[in-house]
């Protein structure tokens, strides 16, 4: 369950623009900016929340509807 989270979070972090790539003649890097990666791991989890909510909320209003209909009207 920690990979997925984390795979979460670094994909959000790197869709975000948080890590850099910098290369000089004789090595490469990776530099992740803090601030922009918290920024972006929260925005994106707020994002997902609000999604799954109103898929939720969605589900409950058709599940409402089906029960509302009478057995004939089926």
């Amino acid at each position: 369950m920690i990979k997925y989270l984390l795979g979460i979070v670094i994909i959000l972090a790197l869709i975000g623009g948080a890590v850099q790539f910098k290369s000089t003649d004789k090595d490469w890097s990776l530099v992740v900016n803090k601030e922009i990666a918290a920024s972006s791991v929260k925005t994106g989890a707020v994002k997902i929340y609000d999604f799954v909510a109103e898929m939720v909320a969605k589900a409950k209003k058709e599940n409402a509807n089906e029960e509302a209909t009478p057995v004939e009207a089926r």
